[in-house]
């Protein structure tokens, strides 16, 4: 039996005829930029994420540069952020002319530790990134009360989380801006690149207006350097059509993950392969089901032979990047995010995914550890 990472067609066609009228809706109306689409789009949202505001950019990577632009960080800024994540989160701190100090993760949940945040601070950092990676959430509180002592922001990568919950509030609520991705292979995905930055404060809010259109208000008179980081009408309609679906994807993922808990510990793997921890007060998304095993490259080509699609999410932290050489970490400056490289494996959680195709999954495990 073959089992992909991701099936979306899976998920498409069910929503083939909902989607493709949407679509024809906005090539009908000729608003590809902007428009009715994309304001409708943003108040969804705002209810979703329980947020004041949502301004729909480009894409996540986007999300997070506007952020940065928005808050006004740029050159001799110093950003705190985790070595372990996809490479957007950091990019964006060096285009914004700033520089990253990465910290380690927690090892049990990949997320950043707040304690060696707190040892970072220093007089020139202007904000924390949290990442809330694989589909849950950083431990928010200690960061925010940190943040709030320093007088810095808190910036949340939420790209993977969105439904994600902290302490009964949405992930991307928390910070002074939050940061979210619809690339196609989100629970919430678009047809394409596209994201979102949300935040609570109306001021804010018109300047990450004004930056997602080159600065302009009204057209072609500009009072900021922005960039074209608008959300085209096309994606925001397909996203309409999905986003009341978001929900049951979410629960299927979660019962999904519940039965591989099941089936991993009746095959006797568990003292094999290490399964992802739901930290408390905490809704996990599983935007990725990564597990860690030892031998994980040999493990990984062993279920490829056998059909079964995995991803390493990621190979190589940020800190042992070529393009961050300059910045003079070695290998041996976050154990832990370096430890998550050599062992994660992502398998496949996506909502449609069933019991028999699950436990193919485990059982090529456990014929490739022979339990």
């Amino acid at each position: 039996m073959n089992v992909p990472l991701l099936d979306l067609d899976a998920q498409y066609r069910p929503l083939r005829d909902e989607l493709l009228a949407a679509i024809a809706r906005v090539c009908d109306s000729h608003r590809f930029i902007q428009g009715p689409e994309v304001d409708a789009l943003e108040r969804e949202l705002a209810t979703y994420l329980q947020v004041a505001h949502t301004v729909g950019v480009s894409s996540g990577s986007d999300a997070l540069l506007m952020a940065l632009m928005g808050l006004g960080i740029g050159p001799g800024d110093e950003v705190i952020t985790t070595p372990y994540s996809f490479f957007a989160t950091a990019g964006a701190i060096v285009r914004v002319a700033a520089q990253p100090v990465f910290v380690d993760i927690e090892a049990d949940t990949f997320n950043i530790d707040p304690n060696a945040v707190a040892a970072a601070i220093t007089s020139r950092t202007r904000a924390i990134i949290p990442v809330h990676l694989f589909g849950q959430s950083a431990e928010l509180a200690p960061l925010l009360a940190l943040a709030s002592k320093a007088g810095i922001h808190l910036v949340e990568d939420a790209a993977q989380a969105i439904g994600a919950s902290y302490h009964g509030r949405p992930a991307g609520s928390w910070g002074t801006i939050g940061c979210f991705s619809f690339f196609p292979s989100k629970n919430l995905g678009a047809f394409g690149d596209a994201g979102l930055v949300t935040c609570v404060d109306d001021r804010l809010a018109h300047r990450l207006r004004l930056l997602r259109n080159h600065g302009m208000e009204p057209k072609y008179y500009h009072h900021l350097v922005g960039g074209n980081f608008r959300l085209d009408a096309l994606q925001a309609a397909i996203l309409r059509v999905k986003l009341p679906h978001l929900a049951s994807w979410t629960a299927a993922r979660q019962r999904n993950a519940a039965r591989y808990r099941a089936l991993f510990a009746d095959a006797g793997l568990s003292g094999i392969v290490k399964l992802p921890v739901e930290a408390p007060d905490r809704t996990h998304i599983y935007n990725q089901f990564v597990i860690r095993v030892s031998d994980r490259d040999r493990a990984r080509t062993h279920l490829a032979e056998h059909g079964i699609g995995t991803e390493i999410y990621y190979p190589v932290p940020f800190h042992l990047q070529a393009c961050f050489a300059d910045l003079g970490y070695k290998t041996g400056a976050f154990p832990a995010a370096e430890a998550a490289a050599r062992e994660s494996l992502a398998l496949p959680i996506y909502s449609e995914l069933t019991e028999a195709q699950q436990a193919t999954v485990v059982s090529s495990l456990r014929a490739f550890y022979r339990v």
